[in-house]
């Protein structure tokens, strides 16, 4: 009888419902009783063969016994709904008792700090930055900057040449060459020239790669006084405001008067120690009047304008502020070296 198997189809599925254990076992039951080919639709389509007089009252009571079962179908499925979202607080929930996660704050190489206080220091005091190509002709290189083929000057910079006219440049003093090109003859030139320069050198000072500032001043009237004193503001902003300098007589082919610049101990403060040998100065950078023969290869008049000219290693000012004593410590990559700065 129709009405006995909607009894035990209605108890079936409330024991089933009410026992199911996850959600997709729940839409499996209800699929199983109410989908096209469920047990309740089964009985439901089999209706018209019913009498006229069965017919009304187990529609009646068909109809019941469904809205009984999708009442305890969604009863239980907001059941289920409240238990996996418990289940998930407590698998998801953060013990704040327990120690932060260090994540690995990455910063600036020690060289590209000090590179940018450089840069910063001189374009407060109006200096504009360029920069120029690293693989050089050795007419800028060299022969622009007064140093002729075979002159001895050369010596001094060991370089790797591409082919007879073409080289990885020794300085950045190219830069100031075709810089002086462009602007020829409009004045002030007031710029630095920092970037990567190459030269067959390998040891605890020295690197085949490492970083240079170039910096030059051409305008009327500019003097030796010009030149030191603007580079005992750089010393005393870079090193602090106790450094001192002092001047020596040298040589550069593209300078005349040449001078290398030291600056007091930065350890000993001038007193005299072994890092300084005992001299109480510390070599730290080149520098000199722009020669008139660069001036005048340039589109520059040496009778009527003067400059100055000065180029330092990054490499040795970095090594000078945080007393490093291996210029390669810098290029090994090694994280707890770097991590210091």
């Amino acid at each position: 009888m129709p009405k006995e198997q909607l009894k035990k189809i209605a108890q079936e599925a409330t024991a089933e419902f009410n026992n199911a254990k996850n959600r997709e076992e729940l839409e499996a039951l209800r699929i199983n009783y109410f989908g096209k080919k469920g047990a309740l639709t089964q009985i439901l389509r089999g209706m018209g063969k019913l009498s006229a007089e069965e017919r009304p009252l187990i529609g009646k009571y068909a109809n019941e016994i469904k809205e009984k079962l999708e009442t305890i179908l969604d009863n239980r499925l907001a059941v289920l709904k409240e238990e996996m979202q418990q289940l998930q607080l407590r698998e998801e929930r953060i013990d704040v008792t327990l120690p932060g996660i260090n994540f690995f704050q990455g910063r600036k190489h020690p060289l590209t700090q000090v590179l940018d206080e450089i840069k910063n220091i001189f374009v407060t005091m109006g200096f504009s930055i360029a920069e120029g190509p690293e693989i050089e002709l050795d007419y800028y290189n060299f022969e622009a900057l007064n140093i002729p083929k075979n002159h001895p000057a050369r010596d001094m910079q060991d370089s790797f040449y591409i082919t007879d006219d073409i080289l990885l440049r020794t300085h950045t003093s190219p830069v100031q060459i075709r810089v002086y090109e462009k602007m020829a003859p409009r004045l002030p030139v007031k710029i630095i020239a920092p970037g990567k320069v190459f030269r067959r050198d390998d040891d605890a000072t020295h690197s085949p790669m490492f970083h240079q500032v170039e910096g030059f001043l051409i305008d009327e009237n500019i003097t030796f006084g010009d030149l030191k004193g603007t580079l005992l503001a750089f010393i005393k902003k870079i090193f602090g405001e106790d450094r001192e300098i002092r001047l020596r007589p040298s040589y550069f082919p593209f300078t005349e008067p040449s001078a290398e610049v030291d600056v007091s101990c930065i350890i000993c403060n001038g007193a005299g120690c072994r890092v300084c040998s005992n001299t109480g100065w510390l070599e730290i950078l080149g520098s000199g009047m722009v020669h008139p023969k660069v001036l005048e290869m340039t589109g520059y008049d040496p009778e009527k304008v003067t400059g100055f000219a000065f180029g330092m290693g990054v490499e040795r000012i970095a090594m000078l502020k945080y007393g490093i004593d291996d210029l390669r410590l810098l290029f090994d990559n090694d994280l707890r070296f770097l991590e210091q700065f």
